[in-house]
């Protein structure tokens, strides 16, 4: 059944989960009345990967997957010191398992994952064994980010507003159930809240409710994201086995990078018109081919080797460089493989245009790889017209505000895992 979200219910069910807590919660309750799809008897009948969302997500006219609108990033510190005992673990795959119970695993229910940083693994002594997971830094000489050293990172997603916020309420809140069945408490405290949303007309909705958008900028209704197009096109993602550890003690899970940045939109919309925008968001060579938001590409955004083979020939021709095509290369493998799956959203925490980016891969060195292609500095020192920020895709446009990478195990392992993989 497809809910449809009138301007001020959408409006009223993103300030609820801005809010959060028990007001949030009772305030989104009175204005919804449909029953939640419940989950399994069984959790251990669901699928063996954390990450393997989008069997359970719909999809658009063009096969594109289609995330959920809400989304919580709650960041957890373990309320037991040192190396976590068998009693916490076991609460740990209690509270989760609440959730597999309660809600369905899909976006009418609830689709969530946990990871865990190399600072929770610090409590051992030691790294996850044949894993690629480094402390964050800085991914550029022009940010100055915070990282997340929590040890946790649980990311709850529902079209249902009531629904994220009932499982955050049911695991660290005053919840007494989720979907009917008695809560059970994380044994952990969320030490920093994030909220996101993704659809079509949000953005719009929001733009005159945040600092870094112009009064005047016409976000476009069809939009799902602030900058005016869409984006997660499926032929433009990795498929979920791709980003899966193939070997060794965690083979099943995969790892996480989540960065939050914020958007200077009037800059955007002040600087840009619409070929503009397409040239500096997707390829020099894209100008003309993409209408509107995008909805004319289909399942693909179109950037192909020609686009990024000649960056500074581009670079000079055009005096501006595409933010896709200066990753192309970087995020496809020998065989022309997307090495990533992205699943962004947009944020307006603390009353700031922002977006939270995940991005999941085998190893968080893939994403370092592709990221130190946004920077494009090989381009930057050869053509005079393209600086550190300017022209130079949407560097002018994003400030990174903090960083964090993640090892999301295989759900056998998500309960509180050892650095060998034991459970």
């Amino acid at each position: 059944m497809t809910r449809r979200y009138t301007p001020t219910r959408r409006r009223f069910l993103k300030a609820a989960v801005a809010v959060g807590g028990t007001a949030g919660l009772s305030a989104c309750l009175d204005m919804t009345d449909e029953p939640v799809p419940e989950g399994v008897d069984d959790p251990s009948t669901l699928p063996a990967r954390q990450h393997a969302w989008r069997e359970s997500m719909a999809t658009d006219e063009h096969g594109n997957p289609v995330l959920p609108r809400h989304h919580t990033f709650l960041y957890v510190d373990l309320d037991e010191s040192g190396e976590p005992s068998d009693e916490t673990r076991q609460r740990v795959e209690d509270a989760l398992s609440l959730l597999d119970r309660a809600y369905e695993r899909s976006s009418a229910g609830l689709l969530y994952s946990v990871g865990y940083t190399p600072a929770y693994f610090e409590r051992y002594g030691t790294t996850p064994e044949s894993v690629d997971l480094p402390a964050p830094r800085r991914l550029s000489d022009f940010e100055d980010p915070d990282f997340h050293t929590q040890d946790a990172l649980l990311h709850l997603a529902s079209d249902r507003a009531d629904v994220v916020l009932e499982a955050e309420e049911a695991l660290f809140g005053d919840g007494e159930t989720a979907n009917g069945i008695e809560a059970v408490a994380f044994p952990g405290t969320v030490e920093d809240r994030r909220t996101g949303f993704i659809g079509e007309g949000m953005p719009a909705e929001r733009a005159d409710e945040v600092d870094g958008i112009p009064e005047d900028a016409d976000v476009p209704e069809a939009a799902k994201l602030f900058m005016g197009f869409n984006a997660g096109f499926r032929g433009n993602q990795a498929t979920e086995a791709y980003v899966t550890i193939d070997d060794g003690p965690f083979a099943g899970g995969t790892t996480k990078h989540v960065v939050t940045l914020q958007q200077r939109l009037d800059r955007w919309y002040g600087d840009n018109d619409h070929d503009s925008m397409v040239k500096k968001l997707f390829s020099t060579r894209k100008v003309g081919d993409i209408e509107g938001v995008g909805a004319n590409v289909g399942d693909d955004s179109g950037v192909v080797p020609e686009d990024f083979e000649n960056l500074i020939e581009e670079a000079n021709d055009h005096g501006a460089i595409g933010h896709a095509q200066k990753m192309a290369a970087a995020n496809r493998d020998e065989e022309g493989n997307i090495r990533t799956v992205r699943r962004h959203v947009e944020s307006t925490d603390s009353g700031v245009a922002s977006l939270h980016f995940p991005s999941l891969q085998q190893e968080i060195s893939t994403f370092e790889e592709i990221r130190e292609a946004m920077n494009a500095a090989d381009v930057v020192s050869e053509t005079p017209a393209i600086r550190q920020r300017v022209n130079n895709g949407i560097l002018r446009y994003i400030f990174v505000k903090d960083r964090g990478n993640f090892l999301v195990p295989s759900r056998e392992q998500r309960a509180l895992p050892r650095p060998d993989g034991s459970v």
